[in-house]
């Protein structure tokens, strides 16, 4: 299992990852409060702004304070990784 940091020393599993969104549209900050409404928001931003949304295959809605192209470019790297692993 790969594990993607999100920031602030929290991490998430890189394979149930389905999005990396920016939080800014009505229809992702909708889901972020019907996500806390039903229990499933979890807020790895640790009060700073939130500049991504991971949503994942649980139903489970993630805030962080990083970037989306940051959290994608570290999702690469791991993709990057496995394939390095597999040919040796």
């Amino acid at each position: 299992m790969k594990l993607i940091n999100i920031g602030f020393g929290n991490a998430v599993s890189a394979r149930r990852i389905v999005a990396v969104v920016s939080p800014e549209s009505a229809p992702i900050k909708r889901l972020g409060q019907e996500a806390r409404e039903g229990g499933v928001l979890i807020d790895a931003s640790f009060g700073r702004k939130t500049k991504s949304v991971l949503i994942m295959d649980s139903g489970h809605v993630i805030w962080s304070s990083l970037t989306p192209e940051s959290i994608i470019a570290r999702c690469t790297d791991q993709e990057d990784t496995e394939s390095e692993e597999e040919r040796e």
